[in-house]
């Protein structure tokens, strides 16, 4: 607890009201009854929930999440998309989420924005008009989630050809 509401603390929130405001957020992620452990006692992904209910505590209205569950196995990450899809059906704050994984990017996305090679630019945007909440296991099979998933994949798969290509003339 004192981990997750350490930003508002931070801001000079006193410690008890802190605690108050961060408690919500951790049953939201499912760390409730986790409230007093310490970091090294939690497992990868709920090290993640913990660093997302932090992100969450002081309310912001943009978060911005590199490649947040890159370094974790497919299990846990495919619950931890299901858990954000929920976190952003009760917050509504804005994610942008960077990720090198279309699937991941169709599966939470309402936009993708595949940027170019040196110099990063936007090369394409991509609506993503699936309906919500998604089941991430079950979205996976659907007919236009693998049309999105092909066009978004075609596109970068083109994209780091020319940037190979590029290299290659130089």
């Amino acid at each position: 607890i004192d981990n997750v509401s350490y930003g508002l603390i931070c801001a000079g929130v006193p410690k008890k009201q802190a605690h108050e405001r961060a408690m919500p957020l951790i049953k939201l992620v499912g760390l409730g009854g986790f409230e007093n452990k310490y970091p090294y006692q939690l497992s990868g992904g709920m090290q993640q929930r913990a660093n997302l209910a932090r992100a969450l505590c002081v309310d912001p209205a943009i978060l911005l999440m590199d490649e947040p569950f890159a370094a974790l196995d497919a299990q846990t990450r495919e619950i931890l998309q299901e858990l954000l899809q929920d976190v952003w059906l009760e917050t509504r704050t804005t994610f942008i989420f960077v990720t090198h994984n279309v699937r991941e990017a169709v599966c939470l996305g309402d936009r993708v924005v595949l940027f170019s090679s040196n110099p990063g630019r936007i090369r394409e945007e991509f609506r993503i008009d699936l309906p919500r909440p998604r089941d991430v296991s079950e979205i996976r099979m659907t007919p236009d989630f693998l049309a999105l998933h092909r066009e978004i994949w075609a596109a970068m798969k083109e994209e780091v050809l020319k940037a190979y290509a590029r290299q290659k003339a130089a």
